[in-house]
């Protein structure tokens, strides 16, 4: 039998506990703000936009000044590190600006993801080699939680074995680091949604790749209380022929979560995976009014549904910010709604079915 020593004390575990309430609230979510310059600059490049700094502090200042109609929607805003330490057209640190409205400030801490020899063009994340120290530096520069990013594909052979122990491992270990520093782990083991599978073969993938995953916390002493869940939502393969209503998406994804999440997780904050805003938020929706016991808050991490409409908006030019911004606020509000169950659809704005996927999305 293993022996347990402490790893964290009463007040750590407090203190982590607190703040993964604080992220996911009632009605709250988290902005994905983490992009990195090379995802940016696809991202840019679809506006007709030049992939420089500047312009990625204009864009991101574009959400950030969002007036106090979002305090009620985002509990947490995941930086890149770039932004962490830019500023606004006034000089005020971008830390500040969402710290002064009571949302908690979180850092994308991985590297990205590299290949796994071996298997067929699976992969694993790196940056471990010094996350201690680089959790260290957030907290102290702001930083309350984190996120790291691994990935995983589903086809006739993958997810292999090596690919789901390999990154449910990583996952743990990164937990256990930010914990020490004091920070709340994001746990983010997405299964793109590359393929032409079927719902049940996702769901399937899905619950073994979280019971993965949670055998590694355990295995890594991980306080569950001290962190959240940001899995993929239960959805076929973009090639599928067969579409699911989102009732059904709801019932395959709350019936894997129910299989493999321990209810002592503090919260769940879906990614939207490439599904259009629409999608995103009727799904959330749908799986806030699924009728089976929910253990845990289900609400929203996302990147490009909440920022699809506003970056087309401004597509960089200075007179069209403030409506930017106001799709983004009205995205904001949406996904609220959503994750209360009380979002009626079709809020008439946005790119409604328009997905927004890309195929093997990695940054």
């Amino acid at each position: 039998m293993t022996h347990q020593f402490p790893t964290l004390s009463g007040a750590q575990k407090k203190d982590l506990h607190e703040t993964a309430l604080r992220i996911v609230s009632p009605g709250k979510g988290i902005l994905a703000a983490d992009e990195s310059v090379g995802l940016m600059a696809k991202r840019l490049a679809q506006v007709g936009v030049e992939n420089t700094e500047e312009n990625r502090r204009q864009y991101r200042q574009i959400l950030f000044r969002a007036d106090d109609r979002i305090n009620s929607c985002i509990g947490g805003v995941i930086f890149f590190h770039e932004t962490l330490y830019q500023h606004s057209d006034n000089g005020v640190p971008f830390v500040k600006i969402i710290k002064d409205k009571g949302i908690l400030v979180g850092i994308k801490v991985d590297k990205g993801v590299v290949p796994l020899a071996g298997t067929s063009g699976e992969t694993t994340t790196q940056g471990l080699d010094g996350l201690s120290e680089r959790c260290a530096q957030y907290k102290k520069d702001g930083a309350v939680f984190a996120k790291w990013r691994c990935v995983l594909k589903i086809s006739d052979t993958n997810p292999s074995k090596l690919a789901v122990t390999e990154n449910a491992n990583v996952l743990a270990r990164y937990s256990s680091i930010c914990q020490q520093h004091g920070i709340v782990p994001i746990i983010e083991p997405e299964i793109l949604p590359d393929g032409d599978h079927d719902l049940k073969r996702s769901q399937y993938v899905t619950e073994k790749v979280l019971a993965a995953v949670y055998k590694a916390m355990s295995d890594h002493h991980v306080y569950l209380e001290g962190t959240l869940l940001k899995p993929n939502m239960v959805t076929a393969g973009h090639s599928c022929p067969t579409k699911y209503s989102p009732e059904e998406v709801a019932m395959a994804t709350v019936t894997a979560l129910r299989r493999t999440v321990p209810p002592a997780v503090t919260g769940v904050a879906f990614l939207s995976g490439g599904q259009s805003e629409e999608e995103a938020s009727v799904h959330l929706n749908a799986i806030n009014n699924c009728p089976l016991i929910k253990p845990w808050i289900l609400t929203f991490s996302y990147g490009r549904a909440l920022q699809a409409s506003a970056l087309r908006t401004w597509r960089g030019h200075k007179e069209n910010e403030h409506a930017a911004t106001e799709q983004f606020i009205k995205k904001a509000e949406v996904n609220s709604l959503a994750c209360l169950g009380k979002y009626t659809g079709g809020d008439g704005s946005g790119e409604g079915g328009q997905q927004v996927y890309g195929s093997t999305h990695a940054y």
